[in-house]
């Protein structure tokens, strides 16, 4: 029999609705509640976190309001800003237009930008998706520009966009090292990818994640949030610790930029990826097997760290493995594919734990908390819990 590819859908949607239908209780719930009751109040900014193993929803629970105005509950549907959580979206919209055969992963920045500098001569899609390109940060770029002459270019009314990202880069005559010498978390090139997936696709990279992810995935309230084109549904506004209460601080100077951080979903929406990631739906195996290798150095060497810290450098000096939109580095021996989100007023994370088929997903809409080191501690309790049958 031929199974249409609009059976396959319906058969994809009701799989994950009837997975969040069977959530067992156990002790792990019990304790997992208490990891975040400890951390949230009931009538302030909070969270919302989804565990699922073997395919099923173990736990899921939400904490606090998506805002102080309206104090609407934060639900299953309430839409985050993603941040770098994103960025394991633009690499599957890469990879989509790789299997099309409208990107390589060789092809290099002139390739497709040829009114690009010189030193984008070297640096490939590749090097892009797993930081190695050594394109310089569009936020120190940014600030450079933004001389007392000019005083404050962008603002949270004003903000950057991708396109004057790019020209940022095209005035420069070198990058932060040589492509393939080294390893920095770079969310220029991230912004670049946005740009390509345009360029290849012919369609916006909103337009081009809505019909290859979000629309076949029926992830049907995330969206790719461009201020006064779109509107974000039941949305969540970010907020940050000022003295002894939380302010809203929803938006910066850089929160336009697309393909590194541009994203907003929800719980509801991010079972349905993590199922799709679970069942190869969008790319096989085969073809999604790129993504989850460790990047190296030209020379083979393994990647590091820079060893001055940062915003965006977590562990100075420390290896660090990444592949295409995911960090790699295993927990406590249990492999894993992981990615955090930062951003002005939210922390997200997702922690898939490949061979235990373990996932946890938070999304914070505050910036005093760790998303990482509490999934950590979740993960401590489901690691070895088999769901019910």
């Amino acid at each position: 029999m031929k199974v249409t590819p609009i059976f396959l859908a319906v058969a994809f949607f009701a799989l994950v609705s009837k997975a969040r239908t069977q959530t067992p209780s156990s002790s792990a719930d019990t304790q997992a509640d208490s990891i975040f009751s400890a951390v949230t109040e009931e009538h302030a900014p909070g969270l919302a976190v989804v565990v699922r193993k073997d395919g099923r929803i173990l736990f899921e629970k939400e904490y606090g309001v998506r805002d102080f105005g309206t104090k609407a509950k934060i639900d299953q549907r309430t839409n985050f800003r993603l941040a770098s959580f994103t960025k394991q979206f633009t690499a599957m919209a890469t990879m989509l237009l790789v299997h099309d055969g409208k990107l390589r992963y060789d092809q290099t920045l002139t390739e497709i930008f040829p009114d690009f500098p010189a030193y984008g001569k070297s640096i490939t899609v590749r090097n892009l998706l797993n930081h190695s390109g050594g394109l310089p940060d569009y936020e120190d770029l940014m600030e450079a520009a933004e001389t007392p002459r000019n005083s404050r270019v962008w603002t949270p009314e004003h903000q950057i966009q991708d396109a004057e990202v790019l020209k940022l880069l095209e005035k420069e005559t070198r990058g932060k090292f040589l492509p393939g010498t080294g390893w920095s978390y770079s969310n220029s090139g991230y912004v670049v990818l946005g740009l390509i997936i345009a360029r290849a696709s012919g369609q916006s990279y909103g337009e081009f994640l809505e019909a290859r992810i979000f629309g076949p995935l029926h992830m049907d309230h995330t969206i790719v949030y461009q201020k006064g084109t779109n509107e974000v549904t039941s949305r969540a506004f970010g907020h940050s610790r000022e003295g002894d209460g939380l302010k809203e601080t929803d938006q910066s100077s850089t929160s336009a930029t697309l393909g590194d951080g541009g994203i907003y979903s929800s719980l509801e929406d991010l079972a349905k990826w993590d199922e799709a990631l679970r069942n190869h739906t969008l790319l096989g195996a085969e073809e999604m097997a790129p993504a989850l290798v460790p990047g190296k150095l030209a020379n083979g060497s393994p990647t590091f760290w820079p060893a001055a810290g940062n915003d965006d450098n977590l562990h100075p000096g420390k290896p660090v493995s990444y592949g295409f939109g995911w960090f790699l580095d295993p927990y406590q021996g249990h492999p894993r594919m992981w990615h955090t989100g930062s951003t002005m007023g939210f922390r997200t994370v997702i922690e898939r734990f490949t061979t235990d088929d373990l996932t946890i997903v938070i999304l914070c809409n505050r910036t005093d908390l760790d998303p990482e080191a509490l999934a950590l501690k979740t993960a401590d309790l489901y690691l070895h819990v088999r769901s019910k049958e």
